[in-house]
């Protein structure tokens, strides 16, 4: 009985300076992942060590906080864009066993903004965010089959995916054509069906515009337009409210060839390239001044330091590198 009683006190101190021990050391961070509702640690620094506080301080010096998607008063709905910072755990396991804070070691994760422009009433939409170094071209297609083969080879040679947004009778008529720019890998909007001016048109008018456009993308391509761009940039609330009925958002423009007017193409490309910015939007068409200048334009952004993408990646809250 002694015996037992010895093994019993000697289990039982054991258990009290392991208690001691733990209870006693400095407070440490956690990391973890969360799977079916527990947490199991994946990653341990005690705060007092040199490397993990050195990590804090370089993200609080570099970390960049999310911008939310807002209802600006000027150019109505902005998309946010992602923020960024240091991922702690990532870093530490880089540079672990170290002291000294290696720069090119750090690993930094987007940060999701709050607001995003789901989130957002409908409204019309007039660029991408301020802070994306990115530019989408959008190529309202109603007419002008002649220059589509040259703009879709220029877009081709120079890497850049555009969005086109069809006039629904346009697809009705050129099925082989629609199908040629959709399988270059371009994004198809909705342009209404016959061109019409929206701001004067009833809801069931709109909605029928827009609903048959949608049908015949659809069926001919097999492709459910997200973005809708008004003829003539001419609309109003019920518009926009339809469209997002629909499941689209109603895009604008910020920067207009206005191609239309057959202006002198190296004219039109100086002018267009001197107005981008971060986030801009440009409309033009299949015309014979875009065909002609379309890769000088592409080019001279590019060497603006911008990424040109479609509309979706422009709305995209994911950061790009400048």
């Amino acid at each position: 009985m002694k015996r037992k009683k010895k093994i019993f006190i000697g289990l039982l101190s054991s258990s009290l300076v392991f208690m001691f021990i733990i209870y006693t050391q400095p407070v440490a961070t956690f990391f973890s992942n969360a799977t079916n509702d527990h947490t199991i640690p994946t990653f341990m620094a005690d705060e007092q060590d040199e490397l993990y506080q050195k990590i804090i301080t370089y993200n609080d010096q570099h970390k960049i906080d999310p911008i939310d998607a807002t209802i600006d008063r000027v150019w109505k709905a902005i998309p946010g864009y992602n923020g960024l910072q240091v991922d702690i755990k990532a870093s530490y396991e880089n540079m672990k066993g170290r002291t000294v804070l290696d720069p090119d070691k750090i690993v930094f994760k987007e940060v999701s903004p709050s607001v995003h422009l789901d989130d957002l009433e409908p409204s019309p939409i007039y660029r991408g965010n301020p802070e994306k170094p990115m530019v989408s071209l959008l190529i309202n297609v109603a007419w002008g089959n002649e220059y589509i083969p040259g703009i879709l080879e220029t877009l081709e040679n120079t890497y850049v995916k555009a969005t086109f947004f069809f006039d629904g009778s346009w697809v009705k008529k050129n099925p082989a054509l629609a199908a040629m720019i959709y399988l270059h890998g371009h994004e198809i909007g909705n342009h209404a069906y016959s061109h019409p001016d929206l701001k004067f048109r009833s809801r069931a008018e709109t909605m029928d515009e827009l609903k048959k456009t949608n049908d015949i993308i659809e069926k001919t391509l097999a492709v459910k337009p997200e973005w809708f761009a008004p003829p003539s940039g001419s609309f109003n609330d019920v518009t926009t409210d339809v469209a997002h009925e629909l499941g689209m958002k109603t895009i604008l423009w910020t920067v207009d060839t206005v191609d239309w007017r057959k202006p002198n193409t190296s004219e039109m490309v100086a002018r267009v390239v001197s107005n981008v910015g971060n986030g801009s939007m440009i409309l033009m068409h299949p015309t014979k001044p875009v065909e002609e200048g379309l890769e000088t334009m592409i080019n001279e952004i590019k060497e603006k330091g911008y990424q040109i993408g479609t509309v979706s990646e422009l709305m995209s809250e994911k950061r790009i590198d400048n």
